[in-house]
């Protein structure tokens, strides 16, 4: 069989805090079971990560702590690395941002721009914050969207509809740094012409699913930002944390974070080139068209890895002589969330990989998170459901499988293989089931199904349960020693090909099973032929998994929201009598309702203030049909900004009670003041 050559690399975690479940379900431990899988089967496989450490959220964690960012992220690399290392993670390299390799390497992409005259020097209005001296990266602006009117959007992009806008079309901004409200200030940046490759972009999309058949959610996502159109995005931004612009006479400008970021997967390759002192290694690689590029991710990454970094390869390709290959495939996972929230660090709300393993082994993990991956929807980690997996599934199946086998051999067999005597139907179909697993269970692993494929190994190990039971060895044994012996050959025969097929999930359980039977693994399409010659010396028995009890189990539900009040609101910092006075609040009635076309959540109201009427568009569609608003007493913010929401100009914004589930309620004034009256 011909080998395959692969290449594989997982999101660069960000260096400014811990690895917690949720990452690991995204786009780290599908990943490793792909490549410990293909490593299994004799592939040319490598696999590529590294801490992501350049940015603004790194200098501001600096200037708290009072240390500089270099501290931040040896900090958080270093730990990461540690806790995936723990976890089992089989990276050939866990590089980094800052190395001087991967600046050199960015920097020689942004030249090649430059020097194609790809890039545009664009003067244009940028947030800045007075207070802290500073300009405002996208997440650290928020404010309404100017579209649907989601009161979390960013600067440039809402999360909620995933609109584009400029900057001065946000409303209300405010400065989550000093929560000031920011000020549009002038500076300039280079631009790369991302709607310029959109055509090839939809062609290269289109033409890898028919080949590949890409995920429904990434798909569905690429398709939201190619309907929008495509536009210029900056490469370029105000910060000296990073890498720097390497244009003469440039001062004070970096290479945007989500820019260089991901050419770290190329900068960490020609690391591992240099440190296996094959120079020019990484380039069988990435330049190599036979090779198999596949980029494992969250959901939140998926616009960079299907759009905006292969606009960049394609962009290269253009203009140099070796092109560099774009993935195959972006088997991008959603979220996992923690008993039924989101992971949250000041709520206390989950826990960080490296804690859970101080309590827990790292192969009860992973096969707890690998049973439930989030691959089409998001899914929950729930502490009881994971007792689950290890003390019903891992120790009584599995675990239980294996103990009573070697028991067995021990017991009645010396410790050694017997010999595989005449066969019935139930060991001609266990042996069947031997021969199969291998091929059912890596044909779902290939397809990106990690899920089906870990429900269909512990189905394998239920079998040989099942098979072990029905034959009665302990009946057997007393007046028919050659069929017990037939038995234990096939249940250890099956443990072993267990050991392969499980070892991309529970690797250290399968070294253990491998040390058990005294011996090694072998390539994963022949583990389902039967391996263990007769006679051949088993090793001593080991317990593979110990069951979880309920106390700590209960310990950890008790700790969850102690950081914090769970009920606790999140107040904003507190104001001066003068900034509040600054709002006019005035009482109005409504006097007509309409709802906006292609808005779910939007509706257009008249409203009358006594001295005048107008238009506002809020956003309360879920909340209230549309006869019952007319004629309700509400307070409205008179002298806000007026705006466009989805086409639709508003004077104005209604107040309304948010519930803790989400539901609103309009602040309803009883009448008596009469419309217009101030709100004080």
């Amino acid at each position: 069989m011909k080998q395959e050559k692969i290449l594989v690399t997982s999101a660069l975690p960000y260096a400014n805090g811990l690895i917690h479940l949720g990452h690991l379900s995204g786009a780290y431990l599908p990943a490793d079971i792909f490549v410990r899988y293909h490593r299994l089967k004799g592939s040319d496989i490598i696999y590529i990560c590294g801490s992501d450490e350049h940015g603004v959220p790194i200098t501001i964690t600096a200037d708290k702590e009072g240390i500089t960012p270099q501290q931040v992220i040896d900090r958080f690399h270093n730990s990461n690395k540690a806790t995936f290392e723990k976890f089992g993670m089989s990276f050939d390299i866990y590089s980094r941002t800052s190395l001087p390799i991967h600046h050199a390497t960015a920097q020689e992409f942004f030249l090649s721009y430059y020097e194609q005259g790809l890039l545009s020097e664009k003067k244009t209005l940028q947030f800045f914050d007075a207070k802290a001296n500073m300009f405002l990266p996208d997440r650290y602006v928020e404010g309404t969207c100017p579209k649907c009117g989601y009161e979390e959007a960013r600067s440039d992009e809402c999360e909620k509809c995933g609109s584009l806008y400029d900057p001065s079309e946000l409303l209300n901004p405010k400065s989550k740094i000093s929560n000031s409200t920011p000020q549009l200030k002038e500076t300039s940046h280079w631009y790369f012409p991302l709607g310029k490759f959109q055509e090839r972009l939809e062609k290269y999309i289109d033409e890898k699913n028919k080949s590949f058949k890409w995920k429904e959610n990434v798909l569905q996502y690429c398709r939201g930002w190619f309907n929008d159109k495509l536009a210029d995005r900056a490469v370029t931004r105000d910060l000296d944390w990073g890498v720097k612009v390497p244009i003469e006479n440039v001062k004070g400008k970096v290479l945007y974070v989500w820019f260089e970021a991901v050419l770290g997967y190329i900068s960490a390759t020609k690391e591992l080139s240099i440190a296996k002192n094959e120079p020019s290694l990484w380039k069988k690689y990435w330049q190599d068209e036979k090779t198999r590029y596949i980029a494992f991710i969250g959901k939140d990454n998926v616009v960079f890895h299907t759009i905006i970094f292969p606009a960049m390869l394609m962009a290269w390709n253009d203009g140099n002589s070796d092109k560099f290959l774009l993935p195959e495939n972006v088997p991008a996972n959603e979220f996992l969330n923690f008993e039924g929230k989101k992971f949250s660090k000041s709520r206390g709300w989950g826990i960080d990989v490296d804690e859970f393993l101080e309590l827990f082994p790292a192969d009860s993990l992973r096969y707890a998170l690998a049973s439930n991956l989030p691959e089409t929807k998001d899914t929950d980690f729930y502490w009881r459901e994971f007792q689950l997996k290890n003390n019903s599934e891992l120790a009584d199946i599995l675990g239980n499988f294996v103990n009573r086998t070697f028991t067995f051999a021990s017991k009645h067999f010396n410790s050694r293989v017997p010999k595989l005597d005449e066969l019935n139907d139930r060991d001609k179909e266990m042996l069947e089931r031997i021969k199969n697993a291998p091929k059912l269970i890596g044909d779902l692993i290939e397809k990106y199904k990690i899920k089906d494929a870990v429900f269909e190994m512990m189905n394998f190990a239920r079998a040989g349960n099942k098979y072990f039971n029905d034959s009665e060895p302990w009946v057997t044994v007393k007046n028919t020693k050659q069929k017990c012996g037939t038995t234990i050959n096939i249940c250890l025969q099956t443990i072993y090909t267990l050991a392969e097929v499980f070892h991309p999930v529970i690797p250290f359980s399968s070294e253990i099973m491998f040390k058990m039977l005294n011996a090694k693994k072998t390539n994963w399409m022949k583990s389902g032929i039967p391996q263990l010659d007769e006679n051949h010396e088993l090793d001593k028995s080991e317990i593979l998994f110990t069951k979880i009890e309920d106390s700590l189990i209960e310990s950890q539900v008790n700790k969850l929201g102690r950081v914090e009040n769970e009920d606790a609101p999140d107040l904003l910092p507190e104001i001066n009598y003068e900034d509040f006075a600054k709002l006019d609040l005035r009482t109005a009635k409504i006097i007509g309702v309409e709802k906006i076309k292609k808005s779910d959540k939007l509706v257009k109201l008249q409203v009358d203030l006594g001295f005048e009427k107008r238009q506002i568009v809020a956003g309360i569609s879920k909340h209230y049909e549309a006869e019952e608003l007319i004629g309700k007493n509400i307070v409205v913010v008179a002298n806000l900004k007026s705006a466009k929401l989805f086409g639709h100009e508003s004077q104005g914004m209604v107040l309304a009670a948010e519930t803790k589930d989400g539901n609103l309620f309009l602040l309803e004034p009883n009448g008596k003041s009469g419309l217009g009256s101030k709100v004080k």
